[in-house]
């Protein structure tokens, strides 16, 4: 059995702030550029992260959501409310316009939110994206030379929150989303509605083979608010999503399992539901990206404004951060071994300083 870990601090629920400040520059920028790395052996102790040393890269962002890296190292970016996704060079540089995601919606929670690259990119140069559109959130799949995006998957129940909107391709192959509630809760418990759930699709939207019923999308149900998708050294999956009033939840994501929500929220030793392996108090987290380097699980909070390390092997969840940049959005292990992590300042909810919205480089 694994051994769980809980991690309760104190802490009311409370609205986040909102300011209608902007930062004095919104062109992003390059800040620092970094020399070309071998890459990390993630199992090594040099695949730790140092957070005391960090990078600014890239400044002057409008809410980046996606994060996602090209085999070459460089990386892209999805600006949320603009459906714009930029290229960043690699090692850093200025970043370049590429693509602009036809009939995005923004608005709220919604927006152009996961990218993903396709794990046979070299040959294909495809780019997977879930986004909010008129009636509907959808993922599409599209190279950069395309005008017009491929729909795979369409249907999902939009909602001024809780959208999901995470992507990416498990160590499988198969393409996993995160989707939300839409703020229309029972719709989590409901195994022929696809929200609230997490996904687990073919490159081309289907219902990948060996899901757990036959012809259904459906990875896993009982989610609130999926929006990070991450995997251990051991294949292990980790699902992180928002609470409501109580808990934020670590979960170990396995097939055909049920995570409660709405009927429970946190851990509840309910024999019919998976507990989390960590969970924090609304205010201490609102988790949405995460990422594994070697043996530790990176979990970016908004409204707790800190960066959670998840020790995998055992012990308690550490703060990193706490403070420093405001609201944490996006985390993602690059091809060198260094950790990304973007700011969401700029989404309405955050105080947005000279600069943001930003990305950092731990390496």
């Amino acid at each position: 059995m694994r051994t769980r870990l809980l991690l309760a601090t104190a802490g009311v629920a409370a609205l986040a702030a909102c300011s209608s400040g902007e930062p004095t520059s919104s062109t992003p920028r390059a800040e620092a550029t970094v020399p070309s790395a071998p890459a990390i052996t993630s199992a090594s102790p040099a695949g730790k992260p140092d957070l005391s040393k960090p990078q600014t890269l890239v400044t002057g962002l409008a809410v980046p959501w996606g994060l996602a890296f090209l085999p070459d190292g460089s990386a892209l970016v999805s600006e949320r409310d603009k459906g714009d996704i930029l290229h960043i060079p690699v090692g850093g540089g200025d970043p370049a316009k590429v693509y602009q995601v036809p009939g995005v919606e923004s608005g709220g929670e919604g927006g152009l939110l996961g990218l993903a690259v396709d794990p046979d990119y070299a040959e294909n140069k495809l780019v997977y994206a879930f986004f909010t559109a008129a009636d509907d959130n959808r993922i599409v799949k599209f190279t950069l030379d395309d005008k017009t995006p491929q729909v795979i998957f369409k249907g999902i129940t939009k909602g001024g929150r809780h959208n999901g909107g995470r992507i990416a391709f498990g160590p499988d192959g198969f393409l996993y989303a995160g989707v939300g509630d839409a703020g229309d809760e029972p719709q989590s418990q409901d195994p022929k509605d696809v929200n609230g759930k997490i996904l687990r699709l073919t490159t081309d939207g289907k219902a990948a083979p060996g899901n757990p019923t036959a012809g259904s999308p459906v990875w896993s149900m009982g989610h609130r608010n999926v929006q990070g998708l991450a995997w251990g050294p051991d294949k292990t999956m980790y699902g992180i999503e928002f609470g409501q009033d109580t808990w934020d939840e670590v979960n170990i994501i396995e097939p055909g399992k049920n995570y409660g929500w709405p009927t429970v929220e946190g851990k509840a030793n309910d024999s019919r539901f998976v507990d989390p392996i960590a969970q924090w108090h609304t205010d201490d987290a609102s988790p949405s990206g995460a990422a594994v380097a070697g043996n530790t699980l990176y979990v970016a909070g908004l409204k707790g404004e800190r960066l959670w390390t998840v020790p995998l092997g055992g012990g308690e969840p550490k703060a990193e951060l706490t403070g420093e940049y405001g609201r944490l959005r996006t985390v993602a292990v690059a091809p060198d071994g260094a950790l990304w992590l973007t700011t969401s300042n700029r989404d309405g909810r955050g105080d947005p300083k000279d600069g943001d919205d930003r990305i950092l480089r731990f390496s």
